[in-house]
């Protein structure tokens, strides 16, 4: 068994290590039946405010509660695996391996793979980015290596060819590997992005003081007991949050009524966007895929050009500008910027609420300058240190996880340590697709097959 300790995190000081801005490479929907569609973009959301902020003007308070009898929620019991996102990229590979037989220029087969040492989903690389400082941060996930022998002593690029499986909602595949959490059970644990929304207790960003707090009395809604009330504000209040700010298609080709009547939208989480891209941390490359809720006027065609997203929290408003406020919001805001940095996310409007959930004002955030306005702050965290400290956890995984089998990676609350053990001696689980094993077994023959005909 591996341990990487992390007691001391002094060897992480200091400037950050190498980092590839992400770029989006491919992307999937799920439609409102939570049907997925590889490559499509049908469930792409547009960013339009919920209201526009002047001084002058009180905002209207709009109830984020509203319509929860109507909510329709996905089952988070479904153990979704890795299938979304396998599915994705073998018909990426799919659509490239075409262009390659159609290219005039004879495109090399072999760059029709998609080639990274990990492959994630987003939740799962944001435990690890905010390990170092979030002491109540737990995970368990499962972690394999599937590799193609392909038996060219001649050919060294291909004597292994090691493909990556990236995972779904609660999975993470890294490095030359593909993980995901163990059970169903310890999902459950495991709240997803979108839950994620409401659960922050968010101040006005960065000291900021006194923004957008007005008071109000906590109604008790006769429908709901206290527990039921309480999992409303901080849960399934930012579902109706991105209903309020977002729009299903580009402003210009938005009719008015659309735009007016976003507050009677039925809220249901089984829609999803969610992008696929391509970075690096430190020595390893990663495809990291993840929901993104909207993006700000349109996506460029240019896929070089960085994708203008923007991410949207809810959370209860600042009571007071007290630092021990002041580092519960700064704690909420090593969440955020792990998940926005991962993605390549550029803005954050984070709306804010009162304890029923009324709407009482929002601020945008851009995701890169937030690290250095928490060190004017608190202090609670340090980004360059969770950077470095990934690259380096990264760096054992790798070392760690090789040959067949099945390894689990495990971090308990409370503890500076992740243990990565081995729990199954051959195969890989039921983290990878046999469809998807057998795509690349033939586009490895394939490029086998051309390699020989040089």
């Amino acid at each position: 068994m591996a341990a990487f300790q992390f007691h001391n995190l002094t060897p992480f000081a200091g400037k950050s290590t190498t980092i590839r801005r992400p770029r989006e490479f491919t992307y999937f929907s799920f439609d409102d039946d939570h049907k997925l569609f590889p490559l499509s973009d049908a469930s792409l959301s547009y960013y339009y405010p919920a209201f526009f902020q002047h001084a002058s003007i009180s905002p209207h308070r709009m109830n984020l509660s509203a319509g929860f009898e109507s909510f329709r929620e996905r089952d988070d019991g479904v153990d979704e695996h890795l299938d979304a996102l396998l599915d994705t990229l073998q018909a990426h590979e799919e659509r490239e391996l075409e262009r390659a037989r159609d290219d005039a220029e004879e495109r090399k087969l072999e760059d029709v793979r998609c080639k990274a040492d990990v492959v994630t989903w987003r939740g799962m690389m944001t435990k690890i980015l905010t390990a170092p400082f979030d002491d109540f941060n737990e995970f368990e996930m499962n972690a394999t290596c599937f590799q193609v022998r392909c038996g060219l002593k001649q050919s060294p690029e291909l004597g292994w060819l090691t493909f990556e499986r990236g995972p779904c909602k609660n999975t993470t595949a890294i490095g030359w590997l593909a993980a995901c959490l163990p059970s169903a059970a310890l999902s459950k644990k495991t709240t997803n992005p979108k839950k994620r929304r409401g659960n922050h207790k968010t101040p006005n960003v960065l000291g900021q003081a006194n923004l957008h707090r007005n008071s109000c009395s906590i109604g008790v809604r006769t429908s709901f007991d206290g527990h039921l009330l309480m999992a409303l504000a901080d849960s399934d209040t930012g579902y109706k949050f991105e209903a309020l700010s977002t729009l299903p298609q580009p402003w210009p080709e938005a009719t008015r009524e659309c735009i007016e009547s976003r507050d009677q939208t039925v809220v249901n989480n089984h829609a999803q966007y969610c992008s696929i891209v391509r970075t690096g941390i430190g020595t390893t490359s990663l495809i990291i895929a993840g929901e993104v809720d909207c993006v700000l006027g349109q996506k460029l065609d240019n896929i070089e050009d960085p994708v203008p997203w923007v991410e949207l929290k809810t959370t209860a408003e600042l009571q007071s500008n007290h630092p021990r406020e002041l580092v519960k919001f700064e704690r909420k805001l090593l969440k955020y910027w792990a998940q926005s940095f991962l993605l390549g996310v550029p803005l954050i409007v984070v709306g804010f609420r009162t304890p029923n959930g009324l709407l009482t004002g929002m601020q945008e955030l851009k995701t890169q300058r937030i690290p250095s306005e928490v060190k004017q702050g608190q202090r609670t965290w340090d980004g360059n240190v969770c950077i470095n400290f990934t690259a380096a956890f990264l760096d054992t995984l790798k070392a760690t996880v090789v040959g067949e089998g099945v390894w689990r990676i495990r971090k308990r609350k409370n503890q500076k340590v992740i243990e990565i053990m081995k729990v199954e001696e051959s195969g890989t689980g039921r983290i990878m697709k046999e469809s998807f094993k057998t795509h690349r077994e033939n586009l490895m023959a394939l490029e086998i097959s051309a390699k020989l005909g040089q």
